[in-house]
């Protein structure tokens, strides 16, 4: 068996590192290709020590550009390595550019694609991340979902068979493996003078939400009332998409401390000591879920509706400095019955077992879910 991973941001090292470990301590042969769409080095280096991983075995270097060329780009230089290295099947995990053109790549070359995160949904084709999603799930073999939900996303628009699992989520794997050590090891809160449980903590990245200066203005402006509403600073590990215009912005904003990105240790310990999380980031939604932390989630919608059923999390479709505050004291008082919906812990485990034993699960590590029935055509 050899098994061909495909990435490019640090959310996917995050969330592929399960796998990538099975893979090395069980033997099984790998290639790791790394697109460089998150283009920070140092950053991604830290991610990969942090979570005890290799170096990839081979690094594009594509970098930021109009989504098209950025693809373009990408599958450009994964088709030669493909041809190389001839996996048995490529994996990819959520929603990214380069999630996408791994598949792409791999479905054109005659290699079975394996999608990791598949069938989340948002019903927003205005978010790109929704149509590489779509497009992801519609030229896969394989299909590892999260929840039973995304089953049944996937079985309306026909995707149904032997090869569509509920496994839980990878990305749960390592927020369970590595929420401990996080909080033991990361000096992030001292060297920043944070009290636990008396900041917020913000992430922002999302195009509907920084593309447009007015709009991230307006968004900043109701972050900032909402942090003299509660007296307490606003953490905001600045993402790479943010440019010197955005960071202006957030100079005139004196309680929201923008700081420079963090390794994934820092954020899981900023996100365990904080009070409340503001984030456009599903991933992190689903983070805070897990680790019972209240959420508001500045979009309008979510493909992980599973993190709102608790009552610890809230869509803020319109932001105002009243609405936002508004959510805040909703979710800061609701009755939470806290749960964790994304898996035990152990995706990877089923996942391996399934691709290794092509497609059929293993008997010691059934899937949580699963559907069987006819083939997809």
């Amino acid at each position: 068996m050899h098994i061909a991973f495909v990435l490019g941001t640090r959310p996917e090292i995050i969330k592929l590192s399960s796998l990538i470990s099975a893979c090395i301590e069980e033997g099984v042969r790998y290639t790791l290709i790394h697109t460089n769409q998150h283009y920070a080095g140092v950053m991604d280096r830290l991610f990969f020590e942090e979570l005890g991983l290799p170096s990839a075995h081979f690094n594009l270097g594509v970098g930021s550009g109009p989504a098209a060329t950025q693809l373009a780009r990408m599958i450009a230089g994964i088709e030669p390595i493909l041809q190389q290295v001839q996996p048995d099947c490529v994996v990819v995990q959520g929603d990214t550019n380069s999630a996408l053109a791994g598949g792409l790549a791999a479905s054109k070359a005659g290699i079975a694609v394996a999608h990791v995160e598949a069938g989340l949904r948002s019903f927003d084709r205005g978010m790109p991340e929704e149509t590489n999603r779509v497009l992801l799930d519609h030229l896969s073999s394989y299909w590892f979902c999260p929840s039973p939900l995304q089953v049944e996303l996937l079985a309306r628009e026909g995707i149904i068979g032997a090869n569509v699992h509920v496994t839980g989520n990878t990305g749960n794997d390592a927020t369970l493996r590595h929420a401990c050590a996080a909080v033991e090891h990361s000096r992030i809160h001292p060297a920043l003078g944070l009290d636990p449980d008396d900041y917020m903590l913000l992430t922002c990245h999302r195009p509907s939400n920084t593309d447009d200066l007015d709009h991230f203005a307006g968004l900043m402006a109701a972050v900032q009332a909402l942090a003299q509403a509660q007296d307490r600073p606003v953490i905001l590990p600045v993402h790479p998409r943010l440019g010197a215009q955005h960071r202006q912005i957030l100079a005139a904003q004196p309680l929201i401390k923008a700081i420079d990105p963090v390794g994934y240790l820092d954020m899981l310990a900023l996100l365990q000591g904080a009070a409340l999380v503001l984030t456009d980031s599903g991933g992190l939604q689903e983070e805070a879920c897990v680790l019972r932390r209240r959420c508001l989630v500045l979009r309008a919608n979510t493909e992980r509706p599973e993190s709102l059923a608790s009552g610890g999390a809230l869509l803020v479709a319109s932001v105002t400095a009243q609405s936002l505050i508004e959510a805040a004291h909703a979710v800061g008082n609701a009755q939470v019955a806290w749960s964790n919906p994304f898996g035990d812990g152990h995706a990877h485990r089923r996942i391996l077992d399934i691709l290794r034993h092509g497609g059929a699960p293993a008997s010691e590590a059934a899937p949580l879910w699963s559907v069987a029935g006819r083939q997809r055509a």
